[in-house]
């Protein structure tokens, strides 16, 4: 494995910059896996956090975080969520396999106050463990599927599962589930016109490392028309 390169910005034939700037350049193939993955999750900040909760064919409940978590399109309503295989052991998270056999799945959203039970689920523990009891979150019914959901999230989504894309099955590979929304759950007091109030919601995002980002600072840019 060799470093990164340095190159200089400056301004090409058609103009484009004018300013130099000193950068390092990657290229993926020449990089450690485990190197690459502290680039990309450094770079794409903030990321959600999908709270998945799954349940296997035998009817344990898991429950685990993913910040490769985004929203796809709302006709119908799809989001995506990415398990990846883990560069410790070469194994993706039970939610994959769960979700694969149940073809359902609940995405809540975490919000500083459960964030810290949260990361109790991101523990590398057995398929027999139920991570609710683990963290001490509560499992409340769905309605359209079987798995449970987090009953202190605030914003709450039954999925069924439509595709999963297997984009590396390697160490540091992951896949892309898609799920579409049957039912959505939205704690009265966020709910304004179908506008979520994010000062109530208090959602957390993630940074890279063992950093997460609060959602409180905020401003506003209209479309130009």
């Amino acid at each position: 494995m060799v470093g990164p390169e340095v190159s200089e910005a400056g301004s090409d034939s058609a103009g484009l910059s004018s300013t130099a700037v000193k950068m390092l350049r990657f290229d993926p193939a020449e990089h450690l896996p485990q190197n690459i993955y502290k680039l990309m999750v450094g770079c794409v900040v903030p990321r959600p956090i999908a709270f998945v909760s799954s349940i296997d064919e035998e009817g344990i409940y898991n429950l685990a975080p993913f910040s490769y978590f985004s929203a796809v399109c709302s006709k119908p309503p799809t989001i995506l969520f990415c398990p990846a295989v883990r560069l410790t052991t070469g194994k993706s998270k039970d939610t994959l396999r769960n979700v694969l056999a149940t073809k359902e799945f609940v995405v809540n959203i975490v919000s500083e106050e459960i964030a810290a039970q949260m990361n109790q689920t991101a523990a590398e523990v057995g398929p027999e463990v139920d991570e609710f009891a683990l963290s001490g979150l509560t499992p409340l019914a769905s309605e359209t599927v079987k798995v449970p959901r987090v009953a202190e999230s605030a914003v709450q989504m039954e999925c069924r599962l439509r595709e999963v894309v297997t984009i590396s099955a390697e160490p540091g590979g992951g896949s892309i589930v898609i799920g579409e929304v049957l039912r959505f759950h939205v704690r009265e007091d966020l709910f304004d016109d179908y506008r979520i109030d994010p000062t109530r919601l208090n959602a957390v995002g993630r940074m890279g490392g063992p950093t997460y980002c609060r959602t409180q600072d905020r401003f506003d840019l209209e479309r130009p028309r």
